[in-house]
């Protein structure tokens, strides 16, 4: 996900795929919906991590208010080209690691014994989540690099320079000033933020779209799978921003100033003793702000970007519920 971002739940709530054409169609679907939510929720983003970063932003509308005088619309959106470009790796990771872990569990209690239960749910997003970080690392530090990057090119000749020129250059200059084992900085709180938060994710998703689906009915409409998704990435937030907020400061240690962490304990530690533990959930706000319109545009644009291209005879219904 964009920064453990909860954007793809139609992807998940996808059950038996009826041909290999829905396959191919789900994951364009999937991927272009995906890379939508991203552009939606990437100012957002932004903010946050500028926020869990640097002192210099005391709350959100001080840090977009400083963002956009500075360095205008395009501040907003810095690094957002590796997430966009990547997003299909990363989604066909997480919801294939989520289905198969599904199945075998499924296969391990025996044949018709019924739907997956909710641990089963809960273990396999989070082996989903953690699954995820080997693709997801190198160009989550990139993205956050670049978003915590104030200068502005745009500025005049006695004003700094941006130290990256863009994606590529950030990702060659981490590895030529950290080695490739600089790009899985923040591994760690990564994974554990997106396990749990996964985890929570996926079952609370499922659940609630149990109690919001009528009677006879498989699935609840659009607007209550909508509910669904935003409920279910606020409450995976809730779990995964603490390990959020020191995976960025990890991810940024050393880039901008001097060096202020010893490693993952003495980052928190440290937050703690500095800024108190409140700060860890400092940002909680804005991640569930972002967190329904995010999912409401993946939703929208899976579901019209499917109709046309499964359409006439070979259409198929909405996505599934993922217990089905």
């Amino acid at each position: 996900m964009l920064e453990g971002e909860w954007a793809h739940p139609c992807l998940l709530s996808v059950g038996q795929l009826p041909s290999d054409r829905m396959h191919i169609v789900d994951f364009v679907s999937g991927s272009f919906a995906g890379a939508c939510g991203v552009a939606v929720g990437y100012p957002l983003d932004t903010v946050k991590v500028r926020i869990q970063t640097q002192r210099q932003f005391t709350g959100i509308w001080q840090c977009a208010a400083a963002t956009f005088s500075k360095e205008g619309v395009h501040g907003f959106f810095k690094g957002m080209s590796l997430p966009i470009t990547t997003i299909s790796m990363t989604s066909s990771v997480v919801f294939g690691t989520y289905r198969n872990c599904l199945q075998c569990l499924s296969q391990l209690r025996g044949a018709g014994c019924g739907p997956n239960t909710k641990l089963e749910v809960f273990l396999s997003g989070m082996a989903g989540g953690i699954a995820q970080i080997s693709v997801m690392s190198p160009g989550d530090i990139v993205k956050v690099r670049l978003q915590c990057q104030t200068e502005s090119k745009r500025g005049g000749a006695n004003l700094p320079k941006p130290k990256y020129r863009g994606p590529v250059h950030c990702l060659l200059s981490i590895i030529k000033e950290e080695g490739f084992r600089g790009l899985y900085r923040g591994a760690l709180p990564l994974m554990l933020r997106d396990g749990p938060s996964y985890a929570t994710y996926f079952l609370t998703y499922t659940t609630i779209c149990e109690w919001l689906k009528d009677s006879g009915k498989k699935r609840p409409d659009w607007s209550g799978v909508m509910l669904a998704g935003g409920i279910a990435g606020m409450a995976g937030w809730t779990i995964g921003t603490p390990m959020d907020v020191i995976k960025a400061r990890l991810q940024m240690d050393g880039a901008r100033e001097t060096k202020r962490y010893k490693g993952f304990v003495h980052c928190i530690t440290e937050t703690v003793r500095v800024e108190g533990a409140g700060f860890f959930f400092r940002s909680l706000g804005i991640n569930c702000l972002r967190a329904f319109p995010v999912n409401m545009v993946v939703f929208v644009t899976y579901e019209v970007l499917t109709s046309l291209l499964l359409a006439g005879p070979d259409s198929v219904d909405p996505p599934r519920l993922p217990l089905e």
